[in-house]
């Protein structure tokens, strides 16, 4: 586990001799609301080393080499996503062996299934949920996170090899490229709307009052708490509780302490109080009927896809999934579907991306 600033530069230098790095991480989102990078997974010269972000230690020489040198990664947009917000990380090459999983017709492209085709070892997932930020790790989450990278340049040289040989190198780098794009982009969350979780829509608007001020309740609780907002309450117990209230139906929190019970509570009280003008409104989006024209593409499209897929052995949604055919049948220009995609449909290529 390296540490210390002296540890650091030792081993950046050693990396300076790899033209190529396996890099993974370790977050703490499972356990706490402020996610943060609790570790970083390095192999490379042969060696597999683990650098400790939580140490104080400045990483960014760190980044500035590794990011000079190509990259490989299984699942690589949550790992830019979280690196770029410690530092300046920008790869200039970067192999995803997920994404070459998937586009060479592999099936079970997750890396223990990987792992096992290819060396026939099973990796352990026990540590898969643990909270990364614990210090000192216990030797069990250590190996855990050693194989997330120890076999990973292996990988990536089989897929490589694949790829070139079915002729879709051409395929991954576009989709890579796509990849690192849609992880540049920041997402802001809509307060108007964030609080409609999954079975809102199913209430009526005066319990979805009471779940819109639960839920904004619930995320204040968790950011003071430094916790992930389902260890306050999670959102089935929050639709049942708003549906009981808003029914005049009575409810028990009873493993919530005696402070957050009572917060809870007045809380729910407010929400009751909540004038029907103010209760939530869904507003009905309009939207423009597709023409008999753009339906009879889209479902065209959709025969080709489904006949190219099963010729080429791959998953037909990576062709081109549904949403992607339904705005390219409306607009033969839309950027939906890449190059590779269009061309397997016998679309024209629209004008070559700009580089990642």
């Amino acid at each position: 586990m390296i540490a210390e600033e002296k540890a650091l530069a030792d081993f950046v230098a050693k990396l300076a001799a790899c033209d190529r790095i396996a890099i993974d991480t370790e977050a703490d989102s499972l356990h706490c609301y402020f996610e943060k990078v609790c570790l970083i997974q390095i192999s490379g010269g042969g060696g597999h080393d683990l650098v400790d972000p939580l140490a104080g230690i400045d990483l960014l020489p760190l980044y500035d080499l590794i990011c000079s040198r190509r990259l490989v990664f299984h699942g690589a947009d949550y790992d830019l996503r979280l690196l770029r917000r410690t530092g300046r990380f920008e790869p200039v090459d970067l192999f995803d062996t997920m994404i070459a999983a998937r586009l060479v017709g592999k099936t079970a492209f997750g890396l223990a299934a990987l792992v096992k085709e290819y060396f026939g070892i099973e990796l352990s997932k026990a540590s898969q949920k643990a909270n990364w930020a614990i210090r000192p790790l216990p030797q069990e989450m250590l190996e855990y996170a050693i194989n997330d990278t120890r076999y990973l340049l292996d990988i990536a040289d089989i897929l490589e090899s694949d790829l070139r040989r079915m002729g879709r190198l051409e395929w991954f780098l576009e989709s890579r490229d796509r990849m690192i794009a849609s992880a540049r982009e920041v997402k802001e969350r809509d307060e108007s709307t964030v609080w409609r979780i999954t079975g809102s829509s199913a209430l009526s608007p005066r319990a979805q009052a009471v779940l819109r001020i639960l839920w904004f309740w619930r995320d204040a609780e968790a950011r003071a708490w430094d916790r992930p907002p389902f260890h306050v309450i999670g959102n089935d117990d929050m639709l049942r509780v708003a549906e009981k209230v808003a029914n005049g139906g009575t409810f028990s929190m009873a493993r919530m302490n005696g402070r957050r019970r009572k917060s809870f509570e007045v809380v729910v009280a407010l929400a009751m109080q909540i004038p029907e003008k103010e209760w939530p409104k869904l507003d009905k989006v309009r939207r423009k009927r597709p023409s008999r024209e753009q339906l009879d593409r889209s479902e065209d499209l959709k025969k080709i896809r489904d006949r190219v897929a099963a010729e080429l052995q791959l998953d037909s949604s990576l062709i081109a999934p549904r949403a992607a055919l339904d705005a390219t049948a409306a607009d033969l220009s839309s950027p939906a579907l890449m190059n590779w995609q269009r061309s397997l449909l016998g679309l024209p290529s629209l004008l070559a991306p700009a580089s990642a």
